[in-house]
């Protein structure tokens, strides 16, 4: 068992840090998609560096390394009570090695466990067949794509699409629905896993259970070969691009699975997965507890070196005419006011980290520094202490931001803060707040935990940490953070206007097709 823990901890780092070669090639078709000069084309070419970064400083590749999951196939006789045990070691292991972030949280206290071990996580799944070998896969599936799993029940009405029925043309409206209200939340372009059939539960256990397949793999049942084509064909016209910038990469892969029912339920589960589609599989010799094989690497592999470099050079060449505008903390209402919606902002000087626990308490307390004039980043960090005992910043990418609409308008208003970073966009309460405060929000590239953790240039300090790392409050100096404004202090919004026009686009597949 002291050899499989072993295993277990390398399929942990691998997963983390690494990207399989069929998700790396699907990244490279979307790039070759894309129009050169675009916002997407920036954010593909951010994305294709930072995978290279993490890759090369072994660390991970998005901050949010999710809940782990793992679903083991093992021979007859194999001590599932051991291996479970085993698992859990390398999960404590890994944590504290950096490669995964503490994410275990108890529901009712908030308490962060420290060690991403709790009731219920990870998530380990079982299941005996007669081969010799153990086959053990693992899913990294950070929150912000796990947020927008979605489930229909048919028959229903879908937004744009009209009535779905009961049929092969119901669910196809469900997916691209499903496709629509992700957005630029999930961290797009993205995977989803469609579930047909089932109850609530194991109708979503099956949909992400088919992103444990192959990108490249066909599926043997004609229908959904003939509907995942279609999906792919047509969820990639919506127009809604990478990070929600709009472009013509919105979705990287679909896979459709389909169980029996019960004549009264029709469920068609979804489950989306970001571009950082952290999924690896190892083959097990049950005798040693060695790895004898890796899965999911058939086929070409993708080199991102170039990416790095052009992933550092100035967004503003890429962008063609875009401005470009450097941002020094305090900033003023009247520099704010004169930023525009496709501006891009490079940062020098200190941020903030803020994500839930920090927007629900700064609601009914002090804030504990000044935050007059400065800017609040919206991110959990993966943290660790170097031998001094001084804070290293090992991944730091942008969270979803719209869980914090709730609060945002009215902690900017409060303490006099001036601009927010994060991923996805935010909704009509703080764009309302932006114009009347005299605020921005600033985008950044969800996922890119690497890119943005070498902008970071030291630790100044932390607050809050009894909230754990990911929620507390960290001081962060930075040099040359970049972020693009997608809503600003003049009512405007890229995000509003890229739902907008993919709802109108949306409409265009209202008419049957599957029959």
């Amino acid at each position: 068992m002291e050899k499989f823990q072993q295993s277990m901890y390398e399929l942990i780092v691998e997963t983390s840090t690494k990207l399989p070669k069929d998700v790396r090639r699907a990244i490279a078709r979307a790039k070759a998609r894309e129009n050169a000069g675009t916002r997407a084309a920036m954010a593909l070419a951010t994305i294709a560096g930072n995978i290279k970064m993490a890759e090369e400083n072994v660390s991970p590749i998005c901050q949010d390394t999710g809940l782990p999951t793992f679903k083991i196939k093992v021979p007859v006789g194999a001590n599932q009570i051991k291996m479970k045990e085993a698992i859990h070691g390398a999960i404590v292991q890994a944590t504290k090695d950096g490669k995964l972030r503490p994410n275990s949280v108890d529901s009712l206290t908030g308490k962060n466990s420290g060690d991403n071990l709790g009731v219920g996580v990870p998530v380990i799944k079982f299941e005996q067949w007669e081969n010799d070998y153990i086959d053990v896969r693992l899913i990294l599936k950070g929150g912000g794509c796990e947020n927008k799993n979605i489930q229909y029940s048919l028959p229903c009405e879908l937004e744009g699409l009209g009535r779905a029925g009961r049929d092969l043309d119901g669910i196809r409206k469900c997916i691209l629905h499903a496709v629509y209200q992700a957005q630029g939340q999930g961290c797009s372009a993205g995977f989803i896993g469609v579930g047909i059939g089932g109850d609530r539960a194991s109708g979503y256990e099956l949909a992400k259970e088919q992103l444990f397949r192959s990108v490249d793999d066909v599926n043997p049942n004609e229908d959904l070969r003939r509907l995942e084509e279609y999906i792919m064909e047509n969820a990639n016209k919506l127009g809604i691009g990478t990070m929600g910038f709009g472009g013509e990469s919105t979705l990287l892969g679909c896979k459709i699975g389909v169980m029996h029912r019960i004549p009264a339920s029709f469920f068609v589960s979804v489950a989306y997965n970001c571009w950082a589609f952290r999924r690896l599989g190892v083959k097990i010799d049950p005798g040693t507890g060695e790895i004898t094989e890796w899965l999911y690497q058939e086929g070409e592999d993708v080199d991102f070196a170039k990416e790095l470099e052009k992933a550092e050079t100035s967004a503003a060449t890429q962008l063609g005419e875009t401005r470009e505008v450097v941002l020094e903390p305090p900033i003023t209402e009247e520099q704010i006011r004169q930023l525009k919606v496709g501006d891009v902002v490079r940062i020098n000087g200190i941020i903030y980290t803020g994500r839930d626990a920090i927007h629900k308490y700064l609601m009914d307390h002090d804030a504990p520094v000044d935050l007059n004039g400065q800017i609040i980043y919206h991110c959990g960090p993966v943290m660790l202490k170097d031998e001094n005992g001084n804070w290293q910043v090992k991944a730091a990418g942008p969270t979803t931001s719209i869980r914090e609409e709730p609060y945002q308008g009215d902690i900017m208003k409060k303490f006099g803060v001036r601009a927010v970073i994060g991923k996805g966009g935010m909704g009509a309460k703080t764009l309302q707040a932006l114009k009347e405060h005299g605020g921005v929000y600033l985008n950044a590239i969800g996922g890119a935990a690497q890119y943005y953790a070498d902008c970071i240039k030291s630790v100044e300090g932390v607050d809050l940490l009894e909230f754990g790392i990911p929620e507390a409050m960290w001081h962060l100096r930075v040099e040359n953070f970049t972020a693009v404004v997608t809503m600003d202090a003049h009512g405007n919004s890229l995000h509003e206007d890229v739902e907008k026009s993919s709802l109108e686009k949306l409409a265009q597949f209202k008419e049957p097709v599957f029959k």
